[in-house]
C-alpha cells in the first residue's frame, strides 16, 4: 500500500472546492453531505488554502466566531503543501505526519486533481477488517 502511487488511492470524485468567500457554516455542511474532512479553497481555478474539520473546530468554534458569517478565507491554511500523483503514498504519510495534518491535496502541473489523507491508510485495513468479520459471521450461521 505504502508503495503504490498517489493517484491511485487518492480521491476525486469526493473533492470539496470552495471559493474564498464562502462561509464556515455553508462548508461545514457540504462536508457534511460529501462525507469529506476538508474543504479546498479555490480562486481562479488555483488552490489557495484548505480548511478541516479541525479548522473549523481549533480556529471558528473555539474562539465564538460564527461559522455563518466567518469566510473559508478567514480561516484556511494559506498555501497548503501538496503532492505530485506519481508520489509514493508512503512518502505523502510521512508528510502528513511531520507535518501534522492529515489531508494532502494532489496537483499535477499546477492543476488541482485530488487529495489524500491519512485515513487513507486505514481505508484497506478497514475493507480487510470487515470482510473477515463477514466471513466469521457466515461461518457461525453454517457451523
Amino acid at each position: 500500500m505504502y508503495d503504490m502511487s498517489v493517484r491511485s488511492v487518492m480521491r476525486k470524485q469526493r473533492l470539496l472546492k470552495v471559493p474564498p468567500e464562502a462561509t464556515i457554516g455553508s462548508l461545514a455542511e457540504m462536508m457534511a453531505r460529501k462525507n469529506v474532512g476538508a474543504g479546498l479553497v479555490v480562486e481562479d481555478d488555483r488552490l489557495i488554502g484548505i480548511v478541516s474539520e479541525r479548522d473549523v473546530v481549533f480556529r471558528v468554534i473555539a474562539h465564538g466566531l460564527d461559522p455563518r458569517a466567518t469566510r473559508a478565507i478567514d480561516v484556511m491554511t494559506s498555501a497548503p503543501h501538496t503532492i505530485e500523483p506519481d508520489k509514493r503514498f508512503g512518502y505523502a504519510l510521512l508528510i502528513m505526519f511531520e507535518k501534522g495534518f492529515r489531508h494532502l491535496p494532489v496537483v499535477e502541473k499546477g492543476k488541482l486533481i485530488g487529495i489524500v489523507s491519512a485515513r487513507s491508510a486505514l481505508d484497506p485495513d478497514l475493507e480487510e477488517f470487515r470482510f473477515e468479520e463477514e466471513r466469521r459471521k457466515h461461518l457461525s450461521k453454517i457451523g
